[in-house]
């Protein structure tokens, strides 16, 4: 009688092998992690939750989404609190003194546009023939520069996430699917939710980008969630794998090489 139980978790534990979390870091060459007596702004992350349909369509959901940004903001105060500097992360638009709004909004739509175009040529395999074999070379132009020089911060931080979850009738999809399995049918693999998140940090004194993460976690195991961020500890879990260790540019890392074997 306990066989049908041991079958199934060998078809689930077989599922499971597609789940992954992976993260891939991309800076300047010359890039340092942020050290010392630094101001740091992070502006109000840019954020999408919604629910997986049975036909396999994510749907929106403006309460998840309101929770999970608003997790993500105390992550990151959090998080960035034990880094030192002086940071100021945003969880509204007109949460920064003296700078408009709509300001505040144009940056961010500049950088929405860089940072899918950075994505796009450096994870997903759309080359863009003037950045072939080269390492991090964005920029936001002088708008940036002068969105610091108003500011008064040296950086400016910029966080993009989304996140899906399987719908009840997504999950019962899939069990059905591993049922057919005893009868000798499988279903073709349904999949589940997932994430997909990345952060850029941008120089306000030259407008460069010059550090970038992107973070994808996903099952093809419907019902089974690879981090919540509509929790606090998903929340936190998603920042940490993001910016939890800020690796320096190629350049530097050689230089750091070359000392560490002389000694």
């Amino acid at each position: 009688m306990r066989r049908p139980v041991l079958l199934a978790g060998a078809v689930v534990a077989s599922l499971g092998l597609s789940a992954c979390v992976q993260t891939r870091q991309v800076a300047d060459l010359q890039f340092t992690p942020p050290q010392g007596d630094y101001k740091l702004l992070v502006l109000r992350p840019d954020v999408s939750v919604g629910s997986v349909t049975t036909g396999g369509v994510v749907e929106p959901r403006a309460d998840w989404t309101e929770q999970a940004r608003s997790n993500l903001v105390k992550a990151l105060r959090d998080q960035q609190a034990a880094r030192g500097g002086k940071t100021l992360v945003l969880e509204k638009r007109d949460g920064l003194p003296g700078v408009p709004a709509e300001q505040v909004a144009e940056i961010e739509r500049l950088n929405a546009a860089v940072s899918q175009s950075i994505a796009l040529h450096k994870y997903l395999g759309y080359d863009l023939p003037t950045k072939r074999r080269r390492d991090l070379e964005w920029t936001l132009g002088q708008e940036a520069v002068r969105f610091g020089q108003r500011t008064g911060y040296d950086y400016a931080m910029f966080l993009y996430a989304e996140d899906s979850f399987a719908s009840g009738g997504r999950v019962a999809l899939q069990v059905l699917g591993i049922a057919g399995c005893f009868v000798g049918f499988c279903a073709p693999n349904v999949g589940g939710g997932g994430q997909l998140a990345y952060a850029s940090l941008v120089d306000l004194r030259t407008g460069e980008v010059v550090w970038f993460n992107v973070l994808q976690a996903g099952t093809q195991i419907a019902g089974i969630k690879m981090g919540d961020i509509r929790s606090p500890e998903g929340a936190a879990q998603m920042v940490e794998r993001l910016l939890g260790r800020m690796k320096p540019g190629r350049e530097i890392r050689r230089v750091q090489a070359q000392k560490a074997r002389a000694q």
